[in-house]
């Protein structure tokens, strides 16, 4: 999936002689903390609530604000995972996106990220969760489907994280089951560490909650 495909239709751009109240409003009916300039075509930058707090004049048009952010942005062609690494590594609520000439086309609303993270990693699919911990030295996918096909399973995804200095890593694994005993008791035989499994709507409705709150958290919004 493309940038271009995942602008938003309901975000306005701000002009340089809006004032800075009128961006807190709008920042407040879009639930965001950052809104684009744009005059005319022209992209000149992101402004945050915390540039119009600091500025302490919220009745000062934001041409007078200085910018805390560099000037972000991703192109139009650019893939979903440019704009997820942008929108996380700087923390910000939305993603400007321009053309190959530099125009301005619009935003990337960060929960319409998730959104379509989601739908791209199955996690609207029927089926349940098996979260391993295993060594990196150990790590043998072809083994865990094995594992997990030998129970008449498939994976419909596959996620893996390893803490910073660890030697150990984190693999978060979709089923297309909801009956995961079978397949635990197998990687339990196997000598493989389950840390935790979720095969119940209730529970996979409270685990996917807990990952989208981290994932919120993680990005400051």
């Amino acid at each position: 999936m493309l940038a271009k495909e995942l602008i938003s239709d309901v975000v306005s751009a701000l002009k340089t002689s809006d004032s800075g109240q009128t961006a807190l409003n709008w920042m407040d009916v879009f639930r965001i903390s950052h809104l684009p300039i744009v005059n005319n075509h022209d992209f000149l930058g992101l402004i945050s609530d915390t540039d119009i707090y600091d500025l302490n004049d919220p009745v000062q048009p934001i041409g007078n604000h200085k910018l805390s952010l560099i000037k972000p942005f991703v192109r139009m062609d650019q893939h979903i995972f440019d704009v997820i690494s942008l929108a996380a590594s700087l923390k910000i609520s939305l993603v400007p996106v321009l053309d190959d000439h530099d125009h301005y086309k619009g935003v990337i609303l960060t929960g319409e990220l998730l959104q379509q993270l989601a739908g791209m990693s199955s996690l609207a699919e029927p089926g349940g969760l098996i979260v391993l911990s295993i060594l990196q030295n150990d790590y043998s996918l072809s083994q865990i489907a094995q594992i997990i096909e030998s129970n008449d399973a498939r994976i419909l995804n596959l996620y893996i994280s390893s803490p910073p200095d660890s030697t150990r890593m984190e693999v978060t694994i979709k089923l297309n089951i909801t009956n995961l005993m079978p397949v635990i008791r197998t990687f339990e035989r196997y000598e493989y560490e389950v840390m935790a499994w979720h095969g119940h709507d209730d529970d996979m409705d409270s685990f996917y909650s807990d990952r989208f709150d981290s994932f919120m958290r993680y990005l400051n919004i």
